[in-house]
């Protein structure tokens, strides 16, 4: 796909004899050299040489081979001829050169994916036990500095929240899903399981940040980039877009200047160098700066910041609260294609962002006379450290059992009764939403919280994820949806009333 990726294999940090940039300040001394990302724990390194293998099975031309087994161990291996990029070269390290192993492979091999008919199975069963073997026993990280992965599960996590890659569950009829007890409940349900994220959709946007990886690392060799956001948290749908964060160092950037001039360079890169695979890479100076951009080979758009690891952290705790009660799921997906085709889910025009939704669903679930939900900050604090270091939080999830509730109320119960509380009881003048104590709290009399709308928590840094919203015209307007909402869903108890179904499946 991307010109450098038949070196794929490589740890994200060379080691460290290698490591020379002087670009930014040198990497903490207890972070592990060897450090691999939590998506490449799960799948594998891409190589096109398998990629060539399978473009030729597929067409029939040699005879198949032996499956490989389900079992993947991973050994960190070195850079081999490939040495770090100082600051001196950044901007020439990538003007049209080809290693001498990339001449001989032919455009087409490059951009070569691996499809089949069971790619998508190949993926869950790297990342979940075989039927018949308790689908809710999930892998263990062995170690961190030779991960190895179990397709059978670990005895001891049986039930636990998934670990890391958000996949379907093997089964359609998997029992983890809840049981429709009503009409609207079976709507819900059955929207979601059209609409969620798919394994294939993850590893296209998992194989592009695999090779994106590889090529911004020549230029900044201490790097290594992350997905994040819905593409992993287990909220994502079929057409989520995927957001990336390249970490340099795991200490804070200045967005202004620092950040920006980065992702100068990454853009620079993704407009010549990659310009064949990369199009309309666009810098945002925004209070975090992103570059936009759309992979032409998976048709994912992707937005990529620098260092805000906030985003990684937060990734982990929302997908421990999507997985360890089995009605999370489908509410936030609904209230999010709710909000979407109401046009209230846009950050950019002044309303809210799907972050801020998401946390609303949970503060709901929270807050109920019987709770749904409970704080996992408060419960389980060393597993949310926000000083935890990145190349542990991904392992967060990974011991955190269901959480047991009482509340037996139904999906089509539970949407109705989240339009209610924030229509008729949440008190948006004087509360803050906040996930991290689960409950609504007064606002802080600081700048962040004062004169502002609507006030969401972000459960790590306590900043405000509901600041876009800074007109009072979009805030009566987000209000009078809920309130509207509410109202129909209670009178008709029919979801089409308040979200067309059949479009809804459709642009999924």
């Amino acid at each position: 796909m991307f010109p450098n990726s038949s070196n794929m294999g490589r740890p994200p940090f060379p080691p460290k004899y290698q490591q020379q940039s002087t670009f930014f300040t040198k990497l903490p001394l207890n972070m592990p050299p060897t450090l691999l990302s939590h998506q490449q724990i799960i799948v594998p390194p891409f190589h096109f040489r398998s990629a060539v293998l399978s473009r030729a099975l597929l067409s029939g031309n040699i005879e198949a081979t032996p499956a490989v087994s389900p079992v993947v161990t991973l050994q960190p291996v070195t850079y081999g001829s490939v040495s770090p990029v100082s600051t001196s070269d950044a901007l020439t390290s990538f003007q049209g050169r080809k290693r001498q192993s990339q001449q001989s492979v032919p455009d087409d091999a490059k951009r070569q994916r691996i499809h089949s008919r069971d790619s998508d199975t190949a993926v869950v069963n790297q990342a979940v036990p075989f039927p018949g073997e308790g689908r809710r026993s999930f892998p263990a990280l062995i170690s961190v500095q030779s991960p190895v992965l179990h397709a059978r599960g670990s005895p001891a996590l049986i039930g636990c929240v998934p670990p890391l890659q958000d996949t379907v569950f093997p089964n359609p009829t998997e029992t983890r899903l809840p049981v429709a007890k009503d009409e609207l409940s079976r709507q819900v349900l059955e929207l979601f399981q059209t609409c969620r994220q798919q394994a294939s959709d993850l590893d296209r946007k998992e194989l592009c940040r695999t090779e994106l990886q590889r090529e911004i690392q020549l230029i900044f060799p201490q790097s290594r980039l992350f997905l994040v956001g819905s593409s992993l948290n287990g909220f994502g749908t079929r057409n989520s877009d995927g957001d990336l964060c390249l970490v340099l160092k795991e200490e804070p950037v200045n967005q202004k200047t620092e950040a920006r001039r980065i992702l100068s360079l990454v853009q620079k890169l993704f407009s010549t160098k990659l310009s064949s695979y990369i199009e309309r890479p666009q810098l945002i100076r925004a209070k975090v700066p992103i570059v936009k951009f759309r992979d032409k080979v998976s048709n994912v758009d992707f937005d990529l910041n620098v260092n805000n690891v906030i985003g990684i952290r937060n990734t982990f705790l929302l997908r421990t609260y999507a997985f360890i009660e089995n009605r999370v799921r489908p509410l936030v997906l609904v209230v999010k294609k709710w909000a979407s085709f109401h046009e209230i889910n846009d950050a950019s025009r002044g309303t809210l962002n799907s972050y801020s939704l998401v946390l609303m669903v949970v503060h709901y679930l929270q807050t109920l006379p019987e709770p749904i939900l409970p704080s996992l900050q408060k419960n389980y604090p060393e597993c949310f450290d926000p000083t935890m270091q990145l190349h542990l939080v991904h392992q967060a999830p990974c011991t955190i059992p269901p959480y047991v509730s009482k509340n037996g109320s139904s999906l089509g119960d539970l949407l109705i009764g989240f339009f209610k509380y924030y229509a008729t009881e949440f008190d948006w003048s004087r509360q803050m939403i906040s996930v991290r104590e689960a409950k609504a709290i007064a606002r802080p009399d600081d700048t962040e919280w004062r004169n502002k709308f609507i006030c969401v928590e972000e459960p790590f840094d306590g900043t405000n994820t509901a600041r876009a919203v800074h007109e009072k015209q979009k805030f009566d307007m987000i209000r009078g949806e809920f309130a509207q909402a509410w109202r129909l869903l209670r009178d008709k108890k029919d979801l089409n009333c308040i979200l067309p179904l059949k479009a809804s499946r459709q642009k999924r």
